[in-house]
């Protein structure tokens, strides 16, 4: 390489990590090269919180797996709770934290571990408000930059640990709670199908999947939870949330319920998922909602799907995949769309849309290319049709290659993990952080590294 190159080269880094933090407002950089953006290449790292609502270079949230992430309206990213290390064991946290700028800010809740909710008048805000810690809960941002937050496993506002409904809103530097119960373990209600009422709410659950439509309503579906004859195991049923009232629209009000796939590539009333917890979701630019993979159980059972589906005019269509579980992934070559390419069954990977309507899939706890499942740290992309494997390895367990913190390269890569956070910042990368996985030395645990990749 000669000095132009290197000077070059060099420049684009820069100009990489400056748009990855937000110091800058260009997105120089390699194409299809991940980024080792912040946090520590070493697993179980403590939280260090600094002052409360100001942002430094040492803060961080600690390394923890299953929280809840949101970007707002500024391509900012929030992070609320989860479950991770503590003097040597591990808790639940209620901390909320923002990411701007390349700094982290803890703005809320407490920095002590397994506090319940204090959930103050439904409907009031209010300064002392806080939701109970707890990880495996849903959240998305309304069309006027709210944060919302729902369910998940935790404690409520008696500090007893059980499955939530309670809906918070989090607006203006303060959490209002919105809905559902102040106490954990409800059956569901479900009303009429395709009814909208004041006194629908669905049943206490975690690992469900959520999307946002392009009017800013919230869609809900499955998880482990309660449903209408106040049984807990794994759901299929479809929610929809709009002003101010849920409504069921698909799947059961029953547990446990096998798919209806119909014919691949055809929308019918009778066709379903099946019930299932820790799938990935993503909203299209036409706004219909789509569902990959997840673990259709029985409870205390790790099993796994690849199935793909499209939720669409009030009904769903099987897109690809399996109907069958476990199936080992078609890596197919590294870099090249095919119809025959497919993910290998899995839970709880990360999924991002970019701005060309691509869809972008990475790691989770499944299959690769053989008959043995555990943790991935495989990069697909899903475009007209067809999956392409793009990066990271098609073998299990994976440890972080992390090169220099700050600077693009073709050989960096997050170790295998799931449970992590995922968002696209403002300058279109696809963003990950922490999560249960593998570290710069292959060990396992809980990270807090943020990675980014550009598309």
């Amino acid at each position: 390489m000669n000095n132009c190159d290197l000077h070059a080269r060099t420049l684009a880094a820069i100009m990489t990590l400056l748009s990855l933090t937000g110091c800058g407002t260009s997105s120089f950089g390699p194409q299809g090269e991940w980024t080792w953006v912040g946090g520590s290449n070493i697993e179980n790292q403590t939280g260090v919180y600094g002052i409360q609502g100001t942002s430094s270079t040492s803060n961080t949230p600690g390394g923890r797996q299953w929280a809840v992430g949101w970007r707002d309206k500024t391509g900012n990213f929030w992070l609320f709770g989860g479950w991770g290390p503590h003097l040597g064991s591990t808790y639940l946290f209620s901390d909320l934290w923002k990411y701007s700028a390349g700094q982290w800010t803890w703005i809320s809740g407490s920095n002590l571990y397994n506090q319940a909710g204090n959930y103050g008048s439904l409907g009031v805000a209010a300064p002392g408000n806080v939701p109970g810690a707890r990880f495996q809960a849903n959240s998305w941002t309304d069309l006027a930059g709210n944060l919302w937050l729902f369910g998940g496993v935790g404690f409520d506002s008696t500090g007893q640990t059980g499955f939530l409904n309670d809906l918070w809103m989090y607006n203006a530097g303060e959490w209002t709670w919105m809905g559902g119960s102040n106490v954990a373990n409800q059956t569901g209600i479900y009303g009429t199908l395709g009814i909208a009422a004041p006194g629908n709410v669905p049943g206490s659950r975690s690992f469900s999947v959520t999307w946002t439509d392009a009017s800013g309503n919230l869609w809900l579906f499955g998880g482990d939870g309660y449903d209408s004859a106040g049984n807990n195991e794994y759901l299929n049923d479809l929610w929809k949330y709009s002003g101010g009232q849920w409504t069921w629209v698909s799947g059961s009000n029953l547990v446990d319920q096998p798919g209806s796939y119909g014919t691949l590539g055809v929308p019918a009333p009778g066709n379903v998922p099946g019930a299932r917890l820790e799938a990935s979701g993503w909203t299209d630019s036409s706004g219909n909602l789509w569902l990959f993979g997840g673990s259709p159980g029985p409870k205390g059972q790790l099993n796994f799907l690849n199935d793909l589906w499209e939720f669409s005019a009030r009904e769903w269509t099987w897109m690809g995949g399996s109907d069958s579980i476990n199936q080992s992934g078609t890596y197919g070559v590294e870099g090249t769309p095919d119809s025959a390419n497919i993910p290998g069954a899995r839970l709880h990977a990360a999924a991002w849309i970019d701005s060309s309507g691509d869809v972008w899939l990475f790691g989770g706890n499944g299959y690769a290319n053989s008959d043995n499942w555990d943790w991935l740290n495989d990069l697909w992309k899903y475009s007209d049709g067809k999956w392409a494997w793009v990066s990271g390895s098609n073998t299990l367990d994976q440890s972080g290659s992390y090169g220099t913190q700050g600077i693009p390269a073709p050989s960096n890569v997050p170790g295998a993990r799931y449970g992590d956070l995922n968002w696209i910042n403002s300058s279109g990368n696809l963003c990950l952080f922490g999560g249960g996985g593998f570290d710069a030395s292959l060990t396992t645990g809980w990270l807090d590294d943020i990675w980014c990749y550009k598309p």
